[in-house]
């Protein structure tokens, strides 16, 4: 299995390496990519039209005008995963909303603002359909969430209980 990350820029691939860790910690092997929509739109294309035959899954982060993951998506097959980036103008909702507003018949999933790591997890969860061990990963991630949210909480209450004195007799205090 085999999952593309593509982006429409090398300033861009700070954000989209946490896709690849995200595959990484899933053992999911992925091929990096920059194809832009605008400047190399034959190359991207080509990509598009071919993925199919190499790989799952399709994960492409743009910023700004945000036309890569829908070109990739209206020319190929595979489940696109949008990750719109934030180039610094209105915070990345411009990218958002370029990637989510998709027409009818070309679906990409969004996911949000600079949330790469995401992306890859939801690309592994695709996956997973099909294959058992990467199943079992995303089990065992969601159960050591489900650990850390539960170990927090009783900290919480152990810091709670020790700043909060009650008093003696149990009475109300007026």
């Amino acid at each position: 299995m085999k999952v593309a990350i593509i982006m429409g820029s090398h300033s861009d691939l700070q954000t989209m390496q946490q896709a690849a860790q995200a595959l990484k910690d899933f053992g999911i092997d992925f091929e990096i990519k920059i194809l832009s929509a605008h400047r190399t739109p034959l190359e991207m294309v080509k990509f598009a039209k071919n993925s199919h035959k190499k790989f799952q899954v399709i994960i492409a982060g743009a910023g700004g005008a945000a036309h890569l993951p829908g070109m990739v998506a209206s020319l190929t097959p595979l489940p696109v995963i949008g990750v719109p980036v934030n180039l610094g103008k209105w915070n990345g909702l411009d990218s958002f909303l370029s990637i989510a507003q998709m027409p009818k018949g070309v679906p990409v999933a969004t996911v949000g603002v600079d949330q790469a790591y995401n992306a890859g997890l939801l690309a592994a969860r695709i996956l997973s359909i099909s294959n058992k061990k990467i199943l079992k990963k995303i089990q065992a991630f969601q159960k050591k969430n489900r650990q850390k949210v539960i170990r927090a909480n009783q900290e919480l209450k152990s810091e709670a209980a020790k700043s909060i004195s009650l008093p003696k007799n149990n009475k109300r205090q007026k």
